[in-house]
């Protein structure tokens, strides 16, 4: 028996998860929820996704255009075993009362808050907690992207400090900024380090800058090592992680101009780099001092995250074989 899978929000994260949802042999995608009748749901609704609205107060939006939906949110419940919550940040936490009432699972994303779910997830970090359970929280782009290297080199790592340089904004949003600034989080320690903790044990402290571009986030990572490691050592470990990659400068990697630009010469969807983009030239160690340099594409690294989640959560695979599974669903190198 498949699994199957409601996405509620047919956004940027939402629509990417719903099509990797389509990819898997033990999943179904059984429908999507949105809050208005715009180009992605009529795109919705032209590759075969039933598609709902948010709620009543939201079918007049559809009805007033002659969009026909398959219903509301609770209908779609009813059909479900679990919903993926890719609603803008805080939505979530207000959904999970609809999720307990129906006795459906749910997955949210970063957006939310930990104690939102009974565990914060990345896939190669800590899949098993995730297994069995009913609510789980899959982190942020950001998060990600820290817990998919750190982890690799956990064991060596005494303390991390970490700079996030955040593009302002998805490719499609016209209402954030900043146009001609950078923007400084003033918070410090920025909230990235503490969610990183709600996945791995380690100690990290970070800081964050957004900056005018839309295309990728970049992390600047100092790690103090408790135990000798080698610059060949970090090359090695990053070469053998899943959903990491290494680029070369010298081979024309020069920004994340280039390297989305990588992804589309691969013909994915939407230029999705789901891998975490190391910069193979930063990588270097100094004393105690491991540095290196990393680029998220804030759209996707999440995406594979979010099938492995379903996957532990009902039980279906264990973390090998869902990464595996889900890797060559996606065509995640490596």
């Amino acid at each position: 028996m498949k699994v199957k899978v409601g996405v509620n929000g047919y956004g940027t994260i939402g629509k990417r998860v719903a099509y990797a949802i389509t990819k898997q042999d033990d999943m179904e995608l059984v429908g999507v929820v949105k809050t208005k009748p715009d180009f992605e749901a009529y795109r919705a609704k032209e590759l075969g996704i039933p598609v709902y609205a948010a709620n009543e107060e939201f079918l007049s939006r559809f009805e007033s255009v002659g969009f026909e939906v398959e219903g509301t949110l609770n209908d779609l419940l009813e059909k479900v075993d679990v919903i993926v919550d890719a609603t803008p940040g805080g939505v979530g936490a207000k959904n999970k009362p609809l999720y307990e009432k129906a006795g459906v699972k749910a997955v949210f994303q970063g957006g939310e808050k930990a104690n939102v779910a009974e565990v914060s997830f990345v896939a190669q970090a800590n899949y098993e907690k995730a297994l069995g359970k009913s609510y789980v929280r899959v982190v942020s782009c950001n998060t990600t992207g820290l817990v998919r290297t750190l982890n690799a080199i956990r064991e060596y790592a005494d303390y991390v400090y970490a700079v996030m340089i955040r593009r302002a904004a998805d490719p499609n949003d016209i209402k954030r900024g900043p146009i001609n600034a950078i923007k400084p989080s003033v918070e410090v320690p920025s909230h990235h380090g503490p969610d990183v903790q709600t996945v791995i044990p380690i100690n990290i402290e970070t800081m964050a800058f957004v900056v005018p571009t839309t295309i990728m986030h970049v992390h600047s990572v100092m790690v103090e090592l408790k135990k000798p490691l080698t610059r060949e050592d970090v090359i090695d470990i990053f070469e053998n992680t899943t959903r990491v990659l290494l680029f070369e400068k010298e081979k024309g990697f020069e920004s994340t101009a280039q390297i989305i630009e990588f992804a589309r010469d691969l013909h994915r969807e939407w230029n999705n780099l789901y891998e975490i983009a190391v910069w193979k030239e930063s990588i270097n160690v100094k004393g105690n001092r491991l540095y290196y340099i990393q680029a998220v594409h804030q759209e996707s690294d999440v995406v594979p995250e979010n099938v492995d989640a379903i996957r532990a959560m009902f039980e279906l695979a264990d973390k090998e074989e869902s990464i595996k599974k889900t890797n060559k669903s996606l065509g995640i190198l490596k």
